[in-house]
């Protein structure tokens, strides 16, 4: 497995380097974390400081402020730290790939993901087809529900099925659907893409301009096992603020630490981000479906209660 997942690493770098994007190092502990409610930081504490400092969840926000200062094309591979997620697809520390390209289209990185991928999976590329599936059309499918109109209560219903209580508002009722019932089936034998998420759900993404109730967002599913997650970037400071702030919100009413937006991104967006699209690969995972791997821990060289 050592030697499986290093000539993985090998063979994403020289995919890149062959269309000459840069590799970057951004750093690991950050002064200002996410504030997405779904994503749980890690605080840093060093003995001769007394402010706080948090272990990365993505150096997207760090690489966004390349791309600001006019790096052009690059990518990264780190390993990033999220609290509270474990399971046989998750462990706290694991390793993403993330990549920006400036001038691509939504439907340009898909494609680049695509063949990512296939390079990284081998032989396993052959079996899988491609499919390019709506937010809406996955949940009409999957669910027989539309998640753009159908009703809270009608979501709290869908939701019952898997031990669901009542008091979630919409957009958890979404999310918790998606991750239980709608993502676990799709990608049967296939890459399959999902694009035009809520608008609510856009975090660091575009709005559509022919639809304002879906982002330029998409995320990659291959047999049930989320792969990655893209972006068209939002490069207003303005409506990031502002995005972020509700998020802050959202975390006071959900009993969660309201953190201090990153003056330092905001900044860049104000200085002028390139138009551009970005997305981060879940390396890990991706291995696992190259060995076949039913756990994440077989993967990992040492999972966090061994490390």
């Amino acid at each position: 497995m050592l030697q499986h997942r290093a000539a993985l690493l090998a063979s994403a770098r020289n995919f890149f380097m062959d269309r000459g994007v840069l590799e970057v190092d951004t750093p690991v502990v950050v002064n200002a974390p996410v504030t997405d409610i779904h994503i749980h930081s890690a605080r840093v504490e060093f003995a001769d400081d007394q402010r706080p400092f948090f272990l990365h969840t993505s150096p997207e926000y760090a690489m966004k402020r390349l791309l600001a200062a006019g790096s052009g094309d690059i990518y990264q591979i780190c390993h990033v730290v999220r609290g509270l997620e474990r399971g046989r697809q998750h462990n706290a520390e694991f390793t993403l790939i993330e990549w920006y390209r400036v001038g691509f289209s939504l439907d340009q990185l898909m494609s680049e993901v695509d063949t990512l991928v296939r390079h990284l999976l081998g032989d396993m590329a052959f079996t899988l087809s491609s499919e390019r599936l709506s937010y809406r059309d996955s949940f009409l499918r999957e669910l027989d529900l539309d998640p753009f109109t159908a009703s809270v209560a009608e979501l709290a219903e869908a939701a019952r099925s898997i031990g669901f209580a009542d008091g979630a508002q919409r957009d958890e009722l979404l999310e918790l659907l998606m991750g239980a019932l709608v993502g676990p089936r799709l990608g049967r034998n296939a890459l399959t893409f999902v694009h035009g998420y809520p608008a609510s759900q856009a975090a660091l993404a575009r709005l559509s301009p022919d639809d304002p109730r879906s982002a330029l967002r998409f995320e990659l599913y291959c047999n049930g096992l989320e792969l990655a997650n893209g972006f068209q970037e939002l490069a207003a400071a303005t409506e990031q603020r502002a995005r972020f702030e509700r998020d802050n919100e959202e975390r006071q009413r959900l009993g969660l630490p309201a953190y201090e937006i990153d003056g330092r991104l905001l900044a860049a967006l104000e200085a002028g981000l390139p138009e551009c699209a970005g997305v981060a690969l879940g390396f890990d995972r991706t291995l696992m479906l190259a060995t076949a791997a039913d756990h994440i821990d077989q993967v990992l060289t040492f999972p966090t209660e061994r490390a």
